[in-house]
């Protein structure tokens, strides 16, 4: 098959998932209005930092939210145990589900409670399951929960923290990667003994979805450029499309500026002059690599929070994905990243004033009161930043409990 008949039969494949575009990416109400919502029926409303899932889209009694806790390996139920705490006294609405699932609890029963639990819940807070690498036969938990979710957006904010020492004080940029698709479809094969083929797996559909809610946060959030990352000049058919769904798409914001970069190229410009990212528009593949370049800038592994959004569900986490392994029952994990995440999670259900009081409490104990976590130059403990924080929110509060 020559190169010049590939490009027309991707091309021709671009070309019908084009025309789905307006099909895939909006609904019509009864009354006839047009609104954004990613091949569902539910309709979303853009907050100050992520949107609100409608009502009926997650479960709610009385006024609070049921939400599913996930435990994870290493750090994730300890610091999962601290969000716990400080929600009850920040008062948050939320009841916990929890789940326990890690890496010992791989069976296809463990999966199924958990995907169940998301289900019935609408949404999830989770500690990383680690996945072992020297054991062909273990497959991710992590990637199995995104993929049969159809979460297919992962979004990390990274934002410097004042009082963090780092070099790039002025890191302000959302790196926006497919979530569901390229090489982590876990497609891998042995041929002859010492020859392996792995497939990476670009869709159309999905590239124009993410690209489309790429712009559609840009616009939303007041962010002026989204720059598209790839390997075009190498992978000329899979990043290829990948590129030019994003191209088509940006036609559609003229106020957005767009551009692209090569993956080797991005991650010269991210640890050289970060400031020029705004947001960064991504494979999945490259997404995890750029993401935790950019949450190193910042401060490293405990400091940035991460979401993965789909058209139902959603599953808020850390932002590197790291289980802390090294960390356990040390005391001195960093549980900054996941209070973050709980703040993002509580304002997609539109516990909004709940998020900003902790959120605010969190900054305030890193910058103010310099209470921090050895991985960020400091000396204190976990129990230490989670007391600090605790006494900021205690004045806050004070009015909801008498």
């Amino acid at each position: 098959m020559s190169a010049t008949f590939r490009y027309r039969l991707g091309h021709k494949y671009f070309l019908k998932a084009k025309s789905l575009l307006p099909q895939l990416l909006t609904t019509e109400d009864s009354a006839g209005s047009v609104s954004m919502c990613y091949e569902s029926k539910r309709q979303y409303v853009w907050a100050p930092h992520l949107y609100q899932a409608q009502e009926e889209a997650v479960a709610k009694y009385g006024g609070r939210h049921t939400v599913t806790l996930m435990t994870g390996d290493g750090v994730g139920p300890e610091l999962l145990s601290h969000v716990q705490e400080i929600f009850r006294y920040a008062g948050a609405p939320i009841d916990f589900e929890i789940v326990e699932i890690n890496a010992s609890t791989n069976t296809p029963k463990d999966m199924e409670n958990a995907l169940l639990s998301v289900k019935r819940n609408g949404v999830a807070l989770k500690g990383n399951i680690e996945t072992k690498f020297d054991d062909p036969s273990f497959k991710s938990m992590n990637l199995a929960l995104r993929t049969k979710l159809d979460l297919f957006a992962s979004i990390v904010k990274c934002k410097s923290i004042p009082g963090i020492p780092v070099r790039h004080q002025d890191v302000d940029c959302v790196l926006i990667r497919e979530n569901t698709e390229g090489e982590y479809r876990q497609l891998e094969h042995e041929n002859v003994p010492g020859v392996v083929e792995s497939l990476k797996i670009i869709t159309a559909a999905k590239s124009l979805k993410i690209a489309k809610f790429a712009f559609d946060y840009a616009v939303q959030h007041e962010r002026k450029k989204v720059t598209a990352i790839h390997k075009a000049n190498i992978m000329k058919l899979g990043d290829g499309l990948f590129l030019q769904c994003c191209k088509e798409v940006s036609k559609e914001y003229p106020n957005i500026d767009f551009n692209d970069l090569i993956i080797d190229n991005a991650s010269m410009q991210m640890v050289s002059r970060p400031s020029q990212f705004d947001v960064l528009l991504m494979p999945n593949l490259y997404g995890n690599i750029l993401g935790n370049i950019a949450c190193g800038l910042i401060g490293g592994a405990g400091v940035a929070a991460g979401m993965n959004i789909g058209d139902k569900y959603a599953v808020f986490e850390s932002g590197t994905r790291n289980s802390g392994r090294s960390l356990k029952n040390k005391n001195i994990a960093n549980p900054t990243g996941i209070l973050l995440a709980s703040c993002d999670m509580l304002t997609y259900l539109g516990h909004s004033d709940h998020a900003k009081i902790i959120r605010e409490s969190v900054l305030t104990v890193i910058s103010d009161k310099q209470i921090r976590t050895p991985d960020i130059g400091g000396t204190s403990t976990t129990m230490d930043f989670i007391k600090a924080i605790i006494d900021d929110i205690r004045p806050k509060t004070l009015a909801w409990r008498l």
